[in-house]
């Protein structure tokens, strides 16, 4: 009985050691996790980025500006456009907070008058919003009572949009419609073909008169649609049970929604090709999803992260669809605004998918 035992167990441990995937799950997966849930999970705020429209143009006024820089909560920034258009670079992603220093600033500090700022913030992230006003109207108070010695409060008049209740759910269900939209068509094309491998299936349509073309499309476009009928349930169970705003395009929507999905169809592709059974398959297919939702913003947004693990986020296509979709749910962006995105999703998709089906093609000849 235990010389049986052990003879087992010394046997699963060779076959462990010998699969160099099964290597991978053991030993470098679980210190990649820890190392992103570690960085990537935060939930203090810090470099939030403010457009400053200082209309006083005082010695006070930019000394203010200059405090709020102080402790990494701000990166602040002359505005380049005018405050009319102040929405835009909310629109497009670039700017959380916009700070407005009223004309008389200065003047009013100096004479120890009650003087009011305004501060507008984007109010999609709504835990963003809620610390971020909450240091600004800190600082305020910190620099009125130390550096003009104001007896009376600075204050700060607040304007959110987007979400002025401050909903978080607003945030969060765009964010599900995007990772549902990621996981289902990953997971369903790797783990498909790869059944059909090992069943035996595949090799019987490959003696088929059907080009590896045609056999490539057929075989993913069941899970373009699948994983678009997926977002779709997810956006009308979003805006009809949670009252989820949906002001954008829902055209411009999907119409992307299918330039991403060149890229996780492509993926989906390539763990079958590098895979060899449906465990496999669907631990990649997983992997990559838990290390695309953590990378993409969807808890805790990108320019909050590390440096480093800022520059890791590029070669996520799953953070530039994450801006798409709560750019136009939550913004109404249009095209003009998600450009950048348009144009990186199109070139993750045109490489991924390219070489992927080049990867399928030749096995399957």
């Amino acid at each position: 009985m235990n010389k049986a035992f052990w003879g087992l167990v010394r046997k699963e441990f060779i076959q462990v050691f010998r699969d160099r995937n099964m290597l991978r799950i053991v030993f470098a997966v679980p210190i990649i996790q820890l190392l992103l849930f570690g960085y990537v999970v935060k939930l203090d705020v810090k470099n939030i980025r403010m457009d400053v429209y200082d209309f006083d143009q005082s010695r006070l006024s930019r000394e203010f500006v200059n405090s709020t820089s102080a402790g990494e909560y701000f990166l602040p920034t002359p505005a380049q456009i005018a405050i009319l258009d102040l929405e835009a670079n909310f629109q497009d992603g670039s700017r959380d907070m916009a700070l407005i220093i009223p004309d008389g600033f200065g003047k009013g500090l100096e004479s120890h008058q009650n003087v009011t700022i305004g501060l507008v913030a984007d109010g999609s992230d709504a835990n963003m919003t809620a610390i971020g006003s909450g240091y600004m109207a800190r600082m305020a108070q910190k620099y009125a009572r130390d550096v003009v010695n104001l007896r009376m409060p600075l204050e700060v008049k607040y304007d959110v949009l987007y979400n002025p209740e401050a909903e978080s759910v607003y945030f969060m269900v765009p964010g599900i419609v995007a990772t549902l939209l990621t996981m289902v068509t990953i997971m369903l094309t790797s783990m498909a073909i790869v059944r059909e491998r090992e069943s035996g299936t595949l090799e019987q349509l490959l003696v088929t008169p059907i080009s590896s073309t045609t056999l490539l499309f057929g075989k993913v476009f069941p899970f373009a649609v699948l994983g678009l009928f997926e977002m779709t349930v997810a956006l009308v169970v979003g805006v009809l049970w949670f009252d989820i705003p949906f002001v954008g395009s829902p055209v411009l929507l999907f119409g992307l929604s299918a330039l991403y999905l060149l890229t996780t169809l492509g993926l989906g592709l390539f763990f079958s090709t590098v895979t060899s059974t449906q465990q496999q398959a669907m631990f990649f297919a997983w992997f990559f999803s838990v290390f695309a939702i953590l990378t993409s913003g969807f808890f805790t947004p990108v320019w909050n992260m590390p440096k480093w693990l800022q520059y890791v986020t590029y070669v996520n296509p799953m953070r530039f669809f994450m801006n798409i979709v709560r750019g136009i749910m939550m913004k109404g962006a249009g095209v003009t605004h998600l450009l950048p995105d348009i144009y990186t999703l199109a070139i993750f998709g045109v490489i991924v998918f390219g070489f992927s089906a080049a990867r399928f093609s030749k096995r399957a000849r």
